[in-house]
């Protein structure tokens, strides 16, 4: 349970970021730039965290592949979903990044040798219609290079909970600095190719919005590092369904925005697809204990 609560805190914090974020836009501070120097600071700011905590940089020689596998698809996700939104509606983009969970979910019997059940498979459709219905896609200006954007961001998405779960035995820091590294070229190509790279001065025009911007994301994505060690891709996948969630609930407090009474029942479908996952992993559990110790 620990992982999965881990997930859930995960999804909390980068639903939670993304608004401050939006804030931080309208300050003139795009997203590119964000997107790099959050990926920038991680570095240092994970080097102080081995320091303070006198953890040795070591990386399991096993697990390097995983490792900068789930680097390279972080990077396609945040390579493809920034680039997406400039050919078609946020909302049209968030919702195809969202079908994640079920790509997860069907290649799970591939990739983790899980059995694919119709209750599984029920659940994580419910989840997504909850998502669609939370988010409310625009149905205008469908450029098809943003919709393949878009699909290549949830592709991305699906590989990097994959490899997630193939790094156990090496320390989350350390994980979390090679995967930033690897990143980094990324994230300055973005920011060269859309926005340009500006100084870091620029981050004062919102030092509060960027902090929490930075600091949501840093927290999310070790949370993510930390849950993926312990639970498999198809919980981490589900788990993650309630960022869109949170973020709407984020912009209703924070931003004012008004929200529907669909889009209320929309994040209800997804909390419940999230809540009776959990029961199915203990039954799941507790006939795999039962089952062992038959044997």
């Amino acid at each position: 349970m620990l992982g999965f609560g881990l997930a859930l805190f995960g999804a909390c914090s980068y639903g939670f970021n993304i608004i401050f974020a939006q804030i931080a836009s309208q300050s003139g501070i795009m997203g590119p730039t964000i997107f790099f120097y959050r990926v920038f600071l991680m570095v240092p700011i994970g080097l102080l965290i081995l320091l303070a905590g006198r953890t040795a940089f070591v990386i399991e020689r096993s697990e390097w592949k995983a490792i900068i596998g789930m680097a390279l698809a972080s990077s396609g996700v945040g390579l493809c979903y920034i680039s997406s939104v400039a050919f078609i509606p946020v909302t049209v983009a968030a919702v195809i990044f969202y079908t994640f969970p079920i790509l997860v979910v069907m290649l799970s019997p591939i990739f983790e040798r899980r059995r694919l059940t119709l209750d599984l498979v029920v659940i994580v459709v419910m989840a997504f219609i909850g998502v669609v219905i939370v988010v409310g896609p625009s149905l205008n200006q469908l450029d098809p290079l943003g919709l393949l954007l878009a699909a290549g961001a949830s592709l991305s998405a699906t590989m990097q909970f994959f490899f997630g779960t193939r790094s156990p035995k090496t320390h989350t820091i350390p994980k979390a600095i090679v995967m930033q590294l690897v990143m980094l070229p990324v994230a300055a190509c973005i920011a060269l190719s859309t926005t340009g790279l500006p100084s870091p001065a620029v981050l004062l025009l919102a030092p509060l919005a960027v902090a929490l911007t930075i600091g949501g994301y840093a927290i999310g994505f070790l949370c993510q590092l930390l849950a993926l060690s312990r639970i498999s891709a198809v919980v981490g996948g589900l788990a993650f369904c309630l960022e869109p969630v949170v973020a709407t609930l984020s912009a209703h407090v924070i931003l004012d925005e008004v929200l529907t009474p669909l889009q209320y029942c929309g994040g209800l479908l997804v909390l419940a697809a999230i809540i009776i996952n959990v029961t199915f992993e203990r039954r799941r559990m507790r006939a795999g204990v039962q089952n062992d110790q038959t044997a």
